[in-house]
């Protein structure tokens, strides 16, 4: 389980495709803390390392993360939002994030928002996944609280510390991110669903 709280950055190094599989070797400075078998979650999408050598360590994506995510839209050196798991006992300050991508969506617009920004990204509703005004979502991992929200469209606001160290200062119009919707909100849609 993950917070959403972004611990740091990781630069992608090496992207290697092995037939359905792509493995992804990642520079942070928190590579000496981690360990073989660990779950790390990269822009959000939850990943085991698998090898670890000097600053840099290897997960590995299946056919089904690509498909979902976006990291088969992942280049060399591009930085990604790296958050480990979460401790037994820690605090719990973002919300409930699992690292399980729900689908992705496209920035459609950035407005600069007097020392904030204002992001807005839309999102195919066919996969009846919702947001509500004041409810959580996950934007590559990042932890955030819902300010407008449609059926196939939301924004959020970011403030200075996270555009700064989140990759969000490398977003721009036409980014794709990956989602993951709030959990409590999935299992209440599921229910409604049921019962219609």
């Amino acid at each position: 389980m993950f917070t959403g709280i972004i611990e740091t950055l990781g630069r992608v190094k090496k992207i290697k495709k092995d037939q359905g599989n792509t493995h992804f070797t990642i520079q942070t400075n928190i590579t000496n803390e981690l360990k073989i078998d660990q779950s790390v979650a990269h822009n959000g999408v939850c990943l085991t390392v698998v090898e670890i050598f000097d600053d840099n360590y290897v997960v590995t994506a299946i056919k089904e993360t690509l498909d979902k995510t976006n990291l088969d839209k992942l280049s060399e050196d591009e930085e990604v939002n790296i958050e480990r798991a979460m401790k037994l006992g820690d605090r719990l300050d973002g919300h409930i994030v699992q690292g399980h991508v729900d689908q992705i969506a496209v920035c459609t617009e950035i407005i600069e928002n007097d020392g904030s920004w204002i992001f807005t990204f839309s999102y195919d509703s066919n996969a009846n996944n919702i947001t509500i005004e004041k409810g959580s979502i996950t934007v590559n991992g990042v932890s955030l609280t819902v300010v407008g929200s449609k059926s196939n469209q939301f924004s959020v606001a970011i403030i200075p510390y996270t555009y700064e160290n989140t990759n969000f200062c490398k977003l721009e119009q036409g980014s794709v991110v990956n989602l993951e919707f709030d959990v409590i909100g999935k299992y209440v849609a599921r229910l409604h669903k049921l019962q219609s």
